[in-house]
């Protein structure tokens, strides 16, 4: 887990606010208390890995609000929501729509932080695999036009004579343009281009 990684809590109850927050500096982890769901929006850094401790209910923007706020903001950030007894259908739909878990109030400290700890680590690899997917984006972009529509049919399968024909171009001219997918792509194998392939496609768009 990065050293700078936020643990945001929000949460209009000011003496849970402050509990979660000492709590956190025991543990040295960072963290940033914020009263309202809008608060939070103005201060939060999707660049920075963290993880969001949100109450479910909150005068204006309820809790479920801001998560399918940060949703349409492809925000990737995990949450945590804390609930009172007669709030448990609602997490249950929270953590349906990917909330990594759901804490009753009241709860023990330990069980928060292991929470805590599970959301920090899920970030983490949330974000490695956006770098992956970012640095798969930028080899693809580096491709031509053409070398875009080779790519598309060699990863589909499709023999360097079929693609000649399709595209109306000579089957060695096809040779090349592969041969620069490959280079440009870093893939060393047929096997390679047609992962890469999946990976674009998995990607958000």
């Amino acid at each position: 887990m990065s050293d700078d990684a936020i643990v945001y809590v929000v949460d209009d109850d000011e003496p849970v606010r402050d509990a979660i927050g000492m709590l956190l500096d025991i543990v040295g982890l960072i963290y940033e208390g914020h009263e309202d769901a809008q608060s939070f929006l103005d201060a939060y850094r999707p660049d920075v890995e963290g993880c969001l401790v949100l109450d479910i209910r909150m005068p204006g923007m309820s809790g479920l609000e801001l998560q399918e706020k940060l949703q349409e903001m492809k925000a990737r950030i995990p949450i945590i929501f804390i609930t009172g007894h007669g709030d448990i259908p609602m997490a249950v739909e929270a953590m349906r729509r990917g909330a990594v878990d759901f804490i009753r109030k009241p709860f023990r400290d330990q069980e928060l932080l292991d929470r805590i700890n599970e959301a920090l680590s899920q970030s983490e690899v949330q974000r490695a695999k956006a770098a992956d997917s970012n640095a798969v984006r930028a080899r693809i972009d580096t491709l031509t036009p053409r070398e875009q529509e080779v790519f598309e049919r060699v990863s589909a399968g499709q023999a360097n004579k079929v693609i000649a024909i399709d595209l109306g171009i000579s089957e060695r001219t096809v040779e090349i343009h592969r041969s620069h997918v490959m280079q440009k792509t870093a893939a060393r194998t047929l096997a390679d281009l047609v992962r890469l392939k999946i990976e674009v496609e998995q990607m958000d768009p």
